[in-house]
């Protein structure tokens, strides 16, 4: 029975779901194929709708293509872009019940307070705050009921509507994106996993004074329940609301910088959630930096070829950046696909190459990133397409949306300085050895 209550939830997801991907999926087509003109923003307000109420992986996918220039329509990222931290919550009856699953029916014994309201609603679960009886404030994130067959449902979808735009249009191959994008969201399911990965960041960020990393309550953590110290901070767009000055700009962008890249360069490991729902402001200018779901460990000679990269933009040296293509997993790379590829690079390391005190995009134009991207997707459709490997995935999201943080922000910094500080004294034996030991001590089960 319980079986079947499963698959009939999971048919009706699929039949919900499908009018929203054919829906794009037969509009893109019309216009493409026939000239065909529709409404397309208000088809997309419309599937923002159906998204946002659905929650799950299709919403996580649907805020990882809005942050990818030209990944979809202007007016579907858009619209897209708001499902950040803004979901529907659950109502308390689900509460109730995923609670004592978790914690046994005694639950509510175990808290000295615990608020009925949720404080936050995502894509795959919602939070709560509570205290414990010793006075430790902390966040209750409960995952939303039946996400493993609903991950199943809408990695099906997910599947065929890269296979109908492939059909229509053949720049990026997708096979590698959708294994990623696979394995990472089942991942994100796993709460235990999650504590563990919460775990390594407070260990790799420990000497990071402006980044604050919650603590995870082992006694009450589960496969479904994630249990961790409460950090107090504000949304960083309610901040910049309130204009702050340039230095608090500058010092909100640096204190990011090192969220992310003093992991990837020193221990190989990317956050690769950059949307807006996952850090808070503090007071001081310092940044409280959320949810460990989406997290990718990277082997060491991964991060000494986007070293490579850099180095063969900077010099010019199209052989060296042929070899680090290849170490990043790029195969079949002809001249004409590896000088659309490096258009890309040279966007994204630009801001690396210039010893200056410089904003991250200096061009006023809101549209430049997308013309960039619409100039690359033009030269590897007429290069014949390419397939991106899997690890390009999330490096690419994090560079991306980590930049239009950068952007809104208005921050002026050296940014070559900053990297330089992170890769100067680059060796590849010296990060495999602190991955390994900071995995181990974090508990972070292994993967490919």
């Amino acid at each position: 029975m319980a079986d079947e209550s499963s698959f009939f939830r999971e048919l009706s997801r699929f039949a919900r779901t499908s009018g929203a991907v054919g829906g794009i999926a037969a509009r893109v087509a019309g216009e493409r194929v026939f000239g065909i003109k529709t409404d397309r923003a208000a088809h997309a307000e419309d599937l923002r709708a159906v998204l946002g109420g659905l929650k799950g992986p299709l919403m996580k996918v649907a805020q990882f293509l809005s942050t990818v220039p030209n990944a979809l329509p202007a007016e579907y990222a858009a619209e897209l872009s708001e499902l950040q931290a803004n979901a529907p919550a659950m109502g308390w009856a689900f509460v109730r019940r995923r609670m004592a699953s978790e914690l046994g029916p005694d639950w509510r014994g175990k808290f000295a307070q615990f608020s009925q309201d949720a404080s936050a609603a995502a894509s795959l679960g919602q939070v709560h705050r509570a205290q414990l009886h010793d006075g430790t404030e902390v966040a209750c994130k409960l995952q939303y009921p039946d996400m493993p067959a609903t991950v199943d449902a809408d990695l099906r979808q997910l599947r065929m509507a890269m296979a109908i735009y492939h059909r229509m249009d053949n720049a990026i191959q997708h096979e590698e994106i959708y294994k990623e994008l696979s394995e990472r969201l089942r991942e994100e399911l796993d709460y235990t996993r999650e504590a563990a990965q919460m775990r390594l960041y407070r260990h790799m960020l420990r000497d990071e004074a402006t980044v604050h990393v919650p603590d995870p309550v082992p006694a009450y953590c589960t496969n479904r329940l994630l249990t961790m110290t409460w950090l107090n901070g504000r949304p960083l767009m309610a901040r910049l609301a309130e204009n702050p000055s340039q230095d608090e700009r500058n010092t909100i962008a640096r204190a990011l910088f090192r969220a992310w890249y003093v992991p990837f360069y020193r221990y190989g490991v990317i956050h690769g959630d950059p949307h807006l729902g996952n850090y808070q402001v503090r007071a001081d200018g310092s940044v409280n930096l959320l949810d460990y779901g989406a997290i990718r460990v990277f082997p060491p000679s991964f991060v000494a070829g986007v070293i490579a990269l850099y180095e063969a933009i900077r010099d010019d040296d199209m052989d060296k950046a042929h070899q680090a293509y290849a170490v990043w997993g790029f195969t079949d790379l002809s001249e004409e696909k590896m000088a659309a590829l490096n258009l890309w690079a040279r966007f994204l390391y630009e801001p690396l190459l210039e010893d200056r005190i410089r904003r991250i995009q200096e061009t006023d134009d809101p549209q430049f990133g997308r013309a960039v991207a619409a100039q690359v997707h033009a030269a590897l459709k007429a290069a014949g397409g390419v397939r991106p490997p899997r690890e390009f995935v999330l490096m690419d999201r994090s560079a991306i949306g980590l930049g239009g943080v950068f952007v809104r922000l208005g921050a002026a910094l050296n940014w070559h300085e900053l990297f330089q500080d992170l890769v100067a004294d680059y060796n590849t034996e010296a990060l495999s050895a602190r991955q390994q030991a900071a995995l181990m001590e974090a508990g972070v089960p292994q993967s490919d």
